[in-house]
């Protein structure tokens, strides 16, 4: 017995020995496969094709790759075997660039259908057995897009042996979707795969469903019917819930614009139509501060928003103190006059800005963090607008503590209540005043710095949303800052479900004859302060 054992283990270690050694001379032959192709037939191309698939060496990829784009050529001069792309020759192998394509004497290695169909195939193999789990998970989206006989049985090998969650998720959807596209599989085999493309093809899954609808039977057709119903439903509710996200979105925005409104309109009884060139100065620092740091210390992009914020909230807070203290406070109990200067003030800082900058638009850019978007559950956020809800939160949520938990919000709620009690009690009024018009400002400065990530940063930018803002504030009760935030919110979900159908002008118009009709009824708004500011 124990010289037997001893003959197999030594059989077993030739054998693997052998093995070994084969693979390594594959991927050792893998140049002169390549440089092969020049010359050989499109017979002699499968069969280099099957040999570069049999080594599992992931580098013949790209050869392989190019050689199903048209991108292989032959070099007539020495007969070397290139990648030509946007007129640059590559190594195949190595894919080092040897120089421009254009001066050389070059001929495309053709293929046909059958060949390119061939090369799919030892693609697949190559990219679904990597050891790189990215890299199968992307085979098997493309497998899935690209549904052949072939794919299918790659896709069983694969499946075999495949242990991560997601790439085995994404192989089974590609093998369901590969045996709905295909005539000769089983009936109970395209039953089974129904529901397997309805929960895991996301998006697309209608789509492919619809497809194999054409040339399915009557017992098939009925699971792929009750399949897209079922996903029809479901997409409405998410459609419904996208805008319900867009309308937060934008009611977020509106927020910020108005909630600095809503401060000094409430303590001031102003109606102060430059609040919206704040708004256009503090996008104007973002573009200032980011101009900077391109030019001088560019690795600190992504925190440019960071140092824009408290600069464009001292800079507008300065200049909302300058107006109040050089303008507003000699014209306190008119506001004809009120709305008058400050619009002309509006005129002169619009103008200012175009002299210094330029009438054109300027170029804000997001920070790595802030560009892109996600998927949640079916949603589809951008993290620009997901960082600007987060903002108006924290923004609004600052701004409560304030009022609420300083001297100065206790000063300025008394003011906003009863001005004239409030001075009788020793509050310095106009002290009130100057820094309720400077926290407005420098609040409206901050939603600059966030509109310059999702709108065009020009002279213009505030008369945007100097309307809405106002809308949102009387229909939210003046004054009230809990009030602004429902108003606003109520105004941007409305404004997303009216646009649909209405467009995007006839919504608003839609929505400012609601506003007008509502305010007829309750001319406080929703949230009325018990006291108002008494002019003194």
């Amino acid at each position: 017995m124990r010289p037997i054992r001893s003959l197999r283990l030594l059989f077993a270690l030739v054998g693997l020995s052998l093995t070994l050694l084969a693979g390594v001379a594959r991927a050792q032959d893998v140049p002169g496969l390549i440089e092969a192709m020049g010359e050989a037939n499109l017979r002699e191309l499968g069969g280099i094709v099957e040999e570069l698939a049999a080594t599992g060496d992931s580098t013949v990829a790209p050869a392989l790759e190019a050689l199903a784009d048209g991108d292989l050529y032959v070099d007539e001069a020495d007969g070397r075997v290139v990648i030509v792309t946007r007129n640059r020759m590559y190594d195949p192998v190595t894919q080092t660039e040897i120089g421009p394509a254009g001066d050389a004497d070059l001929s495309r290695i053709r293929i046909n259908n059958s060949l390119r169909r061939d090369v799919a195939a030892a693609l697949g193999s190559l990219t679904l057995m990597s050891d790189d789990p990215t890299v199968r998970l992307s085979a098997a989206r493309s497998m899935r897009a690209n549904p052949t006989e072939e794919n299918l049985i790659l896709l069983d090998e694969a499946l075999a042996a495949e242990t991560n969650p997601s790439v085995r998720g994404a192989m089974e959807t590609a093998r369901a979707v590969t045996i709905l596209a295909l005539d000769d599989t089983s009936l109970e085999e395209k039953r089974a795969a129904v529901p397997v493309v309805a929960r895991n093809a996301g998006r697309e899954a209608i789509t492919i469903l619809n497809a194999a609808l054409g040339s399915a039977p009557e017992e098939l057709a009925t699971d792929i019917r009750s399949a897209i119903a079922g996903l029809e439903q479901e997409r409405a509710i998410w459609a419904a819930l996208q805008n319900v996200w867009f309308g937060v979105s934008l009611g977020s925005v509106l927020l910020l614009a108005a909630i600095g409104l809503a401060i000094t309109f409430g303590v001031m009884g102003v109606i102060n139509m430059a609040h919206g060139e704040m708004v256009m100065l503090g996008a104007y620092t973002t573009f200032v501060v980011q101009d900077v740091i391109r030019r001088n210390a560019p690795e600190l992009f992504d925190y440019s928003l960071a140092i824009a914020l408290p600069l464009a909230f001292l800079i507008t807070a300065l200049v909302g103190i300058a107006i109040e203290r050089g303008i507003i406070r000699w014209l306190y109990g008119r506001a004809l006059e009120t709305l008058l200067a400050t619009w002309g003030l509006s005129l002169i800082l619009q103008q200012t800005v175009r002299s210094i900058f330029g009438p054109t638009n300027r170029q804000v850019g997001n920070p790595s963090w802030m560009s892109g978007s996600f998927e949640f559950y079916g949603l589809s956020l951008t993290w620009n607008r997901f960082w600007i809800v987060i903002f108006a939160i924290a923004v609004f949520t600052a701004l409560l503590v304030v009022l609420n938990r300083t001297a100065l919000g206790l000063q300025m709620r008394a003011v906003t209540q009863n001005r004239r009690m409030a001075s009788a009690m020793g509050i310095r009024t106009p002290f009130v005043d100057a820094m309720t018009f400077g926290l407005g400002s420098g609040i409206a400065g901050l939603a600059g710095v966030a509109l310059s990530q999702i709108d065009n940063v020009s002279p213009n930018l505030g008369q945007g949303y100097i309307i809405d803002s106002f809308m949102v504030v009387v229909f939210g009760g003046v004054g009230n800052l809990w009030g602004t935030l429902v108003g606003a919110l109520t105004l941007g979900v409305a404004n997303k479900f009216l646009e649909p159908y209405a467009g995007a002008v006839l919504g608003k118009i839609l929505i400012l004859v609601l506003i007008i009709l509502f305010i007829q009824r309750r001319p406080r708004g929703l949230f009325a302060l018990k006291g108002r500011a008494v002019e003194s």
